[in-house]
């Protein structure tokens, strides 16, 4: 196979191999077995995912793909990394918002210096279901981000064990299966949290699990639209505002850390 671009980026530690292919002919057999192959910490280049940047009309569409080769929905760290690319390579101008379409729907970025906000759209506060782990079960909230999630507050990070495998879920609840937080209290209106991707194992860091986390804690204190929190997340800290006209705002930095060309 020929040599093609790649750029590795990441946000709050959540890293992606980054595809340009503005003209959607470069990776149209984006197979699942060239994502495994490129997200492969050892005979890759490593990553949470893969994002393919494809021109659609007079903006963008963003094809994420997890680790393990299938597509998902949305992701809030990617989106920055994407939105992070095209300012730096002069697609994109950070003074304006910057909307880009994912198979959730279009949401549009805002540029901060090194911060980069997305707004992620309305969420879809659901009901309860059980996640387990051996030795621990709890109560979660199914919180839909444009993904599904289940979150489950617990009395410490480290009861969620290795997390070498996917917890125990509803699977009439998660059809397609779930992504899993767990959290912990830190003070008033943060929070810490761990999860794991479903399609990806646990990740340092994920962007609509930290905005499901979010509003599943305001809800959980009694607020709502109209409140902020911090959430820390293994590899950094990011924002999460649920505003006046119920939209989750997802603000963290976004890397780039390598470029180059590969063959695998």
């Amino acid at each position: 196979m020929a040599e093609y671009e790649f750029l590795k980026g990441h946000g709050t530690e959540n890293d992606f191999v980054l595809l340009p292919d503005l003209d959607g002919t470069i990776h149209g057999d984006l197979s699942p077995e060239r994502v495994r192959a490129l997200c492969d910490r050892r005979a890759g280049i490593g990553g949470d995912g893969v994002l393919r940047v494809l021109r659609r009309g007079d903006g963008w569409f963003m094809d994420y793909r997890n680790s393990d080769g299938s597509l998902s929905e949305m992701c809030g760290n990617g989106i920055r990394v994407f939105a992070r690319y095209l300012v730096d390579a002069g697609l994109a101008d950070p003074a304006q918002p910057i909307p880009v379409d994912t198979r959730d729907g279009r949401k549009v970025l805002t540029v901060d210096g090194d911060l980069i906000t997305a707004d992620m759209g309305t969420p879809r506060v659901l009901g309860e279901s059980k996640v387990a782990v051996p030795g621990h079960t709890w109560p979660a909230r199914h919180v839909d981000m444009g993904n599904p999630h289940a979150v489950a507050f617990v009395d410490s990070l480290d009861d969620a064990g290795p997390l070498l495998d996917p917890p125990e879920h509803d699977a009439a609840t998660y059809p397609d299966g779930v992504n899993v937080e767990f959290v912990v209290r830190r003070g008033e209106r943060h929070v810490a949290m761990r999860v794991h991707e479903r399609g990806s194992g646990e990740t340092r860091s994920c962007g609509t699990g930290a905005c499901a986390v979010m509003v599943a804690a305001a809800v959980a204190d009694g607020l709502g639209p109209g409140s902020a929190y911090r959430v820390d997340v293994p590899g950094g800290t990011l924002t999460v505002t649920w505003t006046d006209d119920d939209r989750v705002l997802l603000t963290g930095p976004a890397v780039i850390v390598a470029r180059g060309t590969t063959s695998l």
